[in-house]
């Protein structure tokens, strides 16, 4: 399959590499910075080229990798093409490339990406859709090759399932991102803790989170809760976080 990647960044990276060490040919990889769109193209052997009116319009597919708010300028571009025109978004509609081009479609990889980070596609998530059948069976067939755990998901279903791992991923980062505040402002490092983050993602890989949730606010021991708030007199954004979790975990049905 001949594609064409509009964009550079983490996503793109990635699919790339993917897509790639697949045998699917990546003939072109597109971004307004023309460095950073060869540093990717090098890396596959595909042009780099940073103009829209550059891009081949021969292509099966042109994957559209970029911040969500740029999608659809990036599709006004891509008018002329004839193959099928993907985003990797969770929470653009599919709406927003098929006023656009005639094929569309989404193929949207559910995982947290960094180029300094390798990663397998075999057991990334991938949902996908499309504007017609066969079109969606393009997409299943690639998708299949990348990954076991493919989806067909309808716009709503994937936009729940984006704001899902906002808080399954996102959140819980940035909340290791304030434990390690409170262990550097008292001398402690935060490889300390690193052994109990395993932990606690492992017990989710078998067990219902809800089933294996820890800490005082799950016993209802205020005598703790109230020390830690305490704690954080000084800290008055992360005593409201504190208090925010640990009132929602207490609210969580047993």
């Amino acid at each position: 399959m001949k594609i064409v990647l509009l964009g550079s960044g983490n996503v793109a990276t990635h699919l790339a590499k993917a897509l790639k060490a697949k045998g699917e040919d990546v003939v072109q990889v597109y971004s307004p910075n023309l460095v950073n769109a060869k540093l990717l193209a090098d890396s596959i052997t595909a042009e780099a080229i940073n103009d829209l009116n550059a891009v081949k319009t021969d292509a099966d597919l042109y994957i559209i990798s970029v911040k969500d708010d740029a999608i659809e300028s990036i599709a006004a571009g891509l008018k002329a093409v004839s193959g099928l025109v993907v985003h990797t978004s969770g929470t653009t509609d599919i709406k927003v490339l098929s006023n656009q081009v005639k094929h569309a479609g989404v193929f949207y990889p559910l995982q947290t990406f960094s180029k300094t980070k390798e990663v397998s596609f075999d057991r990334i998530p991938l949902c996908i859709e499309a504007t017609d059948a066969a079109q969606l069976d393009i997409l299943h067939k690639l998708a299949s090759k990348l990954s076991q755990l493919v989806y067909e998901l309808g716009g709503d279903k994937r936009k729940v399932l984006h704001l899902a791992a906002v808080f399954a991923c996102n959140f819980p980062n940035h909340l290791y991102a304030l434990a390690n505040r409170v262990l550097q402002q008292n001398d402690l490092d935060f490889e300390i803790i690193r052994p109990l983050i395993a932990e606690t993602a492992d017990k989710v890989m078998t067990n219902l989170p809800e089933n294996v949730q820890t800490g005082p606010a799950v016993r209802a021991d205020e005598t703790i809760i109230n020390k830690h708030l305490s704690m954080l007199n000084d800290m008055p954004g992360l005593q409201e976080i504190y208090q925010t979790l640990s009132n929602s975990i207490k609210l969580m049905p047993k």
